[in-house]
């Protein structure tokens, strides 16, 4: 069951120049983790819409804790990436959490749309660096990675299955196999 971690006081302004209050929800998956999403309602009452998966915790604490450090910067980047697409959208405010989880992502397109790094562009300044960078990241974004640069013939169910380290093991091997391939 989703449940609102914190709701936001400031308004969040949308590039078009409405305005949004926001909140911060949560629920458990069906693996026991937990998942974070950000849900606005438009302040004129005429949608609420949903951010896509934005974290993924080992527990509600985490979750709760991750809503905390939400900034308003954070909260606009968050809006534009719950507007781009279409979306179930409802019509009136609600106190408790519209949807029981971030909005559905198709593994092919949303891949690599969601790859938070081009691992190419980082390699080029060094393996070290890449791997690095790679740690900061939770399994979801090193899976998005994979798959939108076809580093690996598993299937995302596959590697959805793998730490953190195996994943960043098969970015950093399937990056440096394929520029040291190039002539």
């Amino acid at each position: 069951m989703a449940e609102v971690l914190m709701a936001f006081n400031d308004a969040v302004l949308s590039p078009d120049g409405s305005f949004y209050s926001a909140r911060a929800c949560g629920g458990v998956m069906d693996d026991g983790r937990w998942q974070g999403w950000i849900e606005f309602d438009a302040v004129d009452g005429s949608e609420t819409v949903r951010s896509p998966r934005e974290t993924t915790q080992p527990n509600r604490t985490d979750t709760e804790y991750w809503a905390t450090g939400l900034t308003p910067v954070y909260l606009e980047g968050a809006l534009e990436r719950a507007l781009r697409p279409a979306s179930p959208r409802t019509v009136h405010r609600r106190s408790e959490a519209a949807f029981d989880g971030p909005r559905p992502t198709d593994d092919e397109t949303a891949a690599a749309r969601e790859a938070v790094l081009n691992p190419f562009s980082v390699y080029r300044k060094g393996e070290v660096l890449l791997r690095r960078q790679l740690m900061a990241f939770d399994t979801w974004h090193l899976v998005n990675i994979i798959t939108a640069y076809g580093l690996s013939d598993l299937t995302t169910d596959e590697l959805n299955e793998m730490s953190a380290p195996e994943l960043i093991e098969i970015i950093s091997v399937g990056v440096r196999d394929r520029v040291e391939a190039q002539p």
